[in-house]
């Protein structure tokens, strides 16, 4: 298909979909001699919405799906129809799953595995999955691309960016939504998911971050067979739980599962900074020994630290009903417009966290909650970062596995309840020796410059020379004044050399250990919070202005 083709299918789809002002704008529709459809309605037909979406091609696809998490963007019942978009498509034939993995692993099939499966078990728009024995006897799942799919993605992304940057150079709506800035974060998004090794790196990093969690299973990839085009991972035995018969049910503790999987995802989301972003029931499957098994890791997201600590806080404050509290931290998360209405975004958001709490067991879901604040926010003038989104998305599809599980299971008790040891992680992470190196490096300047200024001081003081200006001289208070600085210099200088010792002291294995660490290096640092915190104290409260 031409890039001119493609142009003009995007703007048939957006015309026939409701999006004509912004088609009529850029002037596309005269250019293509397209007309709006006379006979166009309010009402979505979602089955012929999701088949022309599919028409326009496999990227577009992936894009919808994308924008499945932006309720900024879109509004009902697109973004239904557009979490309803499936990624399915009819497989490619043997001969050139052969052919692509004999030039990927630069050996035969049949050398290479005991068997292979030469149906697959899942088709989709970049590849398709396959059943195989390694040599050893291992089961295995491999997962091949689809032949000649990056160029294809590439010409179609080529065909969306320059429309996304027409659009948004020559409407108003493209400028309001940033519609290239939209599109270059999906761009990244499925090229990154392009390459297998990037994938193998998620699987195995998401494997380390949750081991803790016995009733959670994230299989491993098998470098020795995995290239960019090529994964190869451990095969988890297990099924689909939305294909779960009732009996099946009563054998699992279903809120058990629920708690595990929903404290896992805090923690991928509020410590670590790294979450599987595609938890949806046909990649969360359960495993025969009653555990969840989370597969596909192509789309993850990383959460800076500072959204991080903010969100920890924002669920925190709804899940209490601190209304307030989280109206302030919504607001310190978000990027006013010189449109927005304050009071509109507090009363509306109060409303919604309302409705939270006024919620029966059954209509509690934190992921439509979160889809809830950011539409409204945008609605109000106000934009949240694009992670909250993913996040979102990720947690709605929790909530679909949840009610699916156990019915019953509340999230806002889990978050009461896990609270405490999300904030002790929390802790201990940023307590690591790595994270003391600027602290080091501070007080090692400190350490090095203070003898000069003391020495710079004292000289002044001893011949004389030390000028200060006061409105009236006070013999009495400046001696007081003077003793106070030299106290505080000497115990700056305790505190910034247990500083010091603590952290060089961190790698020094003792039988005495507080939080996971040498006990006297943890007890040094103690000592130096607990004096720099008496330090301050003494400063702001004490000090006469």
């Amino acid at each position: 298909m031409s890039n001119l083709a493609q142009y003009k299918d995007i703007a048939l789809f957006l015309i026939k979909y409701g999006n004509s002002d912004i088609i009529k704008e850029s002037g596309l529709a005269t250019e293509f001699s397209i007309e709006e459809e006379k006979n166009a309605t309010n009402d979505l037909d979602k089955e012929a919405f999701i088949k022309d979406f599919q028409k326009l091609g496999s990227t577009y696809v992936k894009l919808g799906q994308l924008l499945s998490t932006r309720p900024d963007l879109i509004s009902e019942p697109y973004l239904s129809a557009l979490r309803e978009l499936q990624d399915n498509m009819e497989p490619f034939s043997y001969e050139e799953v052969e052919q692509l993995v004999q030039n990927e692993l630069r050996v035969r099939i049949s050398k290479a595995f005991n068997s292979f499966d030469q149906k697959p078990i899942g088709a989709a728009s970049l590849g398709q999955v396959h059943l195989a024995e390694l040599r050893n006897g291992t089961t295995v799942v491999v997962k091949i691309q689809r032949p000649g799919i990056r160029k294809k993605v590439i010409e179609e992304l080529e065909a969306m960016e320059s429309v996304s940057s027409f659009l948004e150079n020559n409407t108003s709506l493209g400028k309001k939504y940033n519609l290239n800035q939209v599109f270059l974060q999906f761009k990244s998004t499925l090229l990154r998911e392009l390459n297998y090794l990037k994938e193998a790196q998620n699987m195995d990093i998401l494997h380390n971050n949750l081991k803790e969690f016995d009733r959670i299973v994230i299989p491993t990839s098998i470098p020795d067979y995995s290239t960019d085009k090529v994964l190869t991972m451990e095969f988890v035995k297990g099924q689909n739980i939305s294909q779960i018969n009732p009996l099946r049910k009563l054998d699992i503790d279903g809120e058990g599962l629920c708690e595990e999987l929903f404290k896992a995802y805090l923690q991928q989301i509020v410590v670590d900074g790294f979450m599987h972003a595609d938890p949806h029931p046909g990649n969360v499957h359960l495993t025969e020994d009653n555990r969840l098994a989370l597969l596909d890791m192509g789309m993850v997201t990383y959460i800076s630290e500072d959204l991080r600590k903010n969100y920890l806080k924002l669920i925190l404050n709804i899940s209490n009903n601190k209304v307030s509290e989280a109206l302030n931290v919504l607001i310190e998360m978000s990027t006013a417009s010189d449109e927005a209405d304050e009071e509109q975004f507090k009363t509306s958001i109060a409303a919604i966290i309302q409705q939270t709490h006024e919620a029966t067991v059954d209509q509690i879901d934190t992921g439509r909650m979160m889809f809830g604040l950011i539409q409204t926010a945008a609605e109000c003038g106000y934009k949240l970062p694009l992670e909250l989104s993913a996040v979102g998305k990720a947690l709605m599809n929790i909530d679909l596995v949840a009610h699916t599980l156990a019915p019953d299971f509340e999230p806002n008790k889990s978050i009461q309840k896990n609270a405490m040891s999300l904030m002790n992680k929390i802790m201990i992470k940023e307590l690591a020796p790595q994270n003391f190196f600027s602290t080091i490096l501070e007080s090692k300047e400190l350490i090095e410059k203070m003898p000069q200024r003391l020495n710079t001081i004292m000289g002044n003081l001893a011949n004389n020379e030390l000028e200060i200006k006061l409105d009236a001289i006070d013999e009495k208070s400046l001696m007081k004044g003077f003793q106070k600085v030299a106290n505080r210099i000497t115990i700056g200088l305790i505190i910034a050399a247990l500083l010091v010792a603590s952290a060089l002291m961190m790698k020094v294995e003792t039988s005495f250990s507080l939080f996971g660490y040498p006990g006297i290096a943890m007890l040094s640092f103690i000592l130096a919070i607990t004096g720099g915190l008496s330090l301050v104290i003494g400063i702001f409260f004490k000090d006469e202005n």
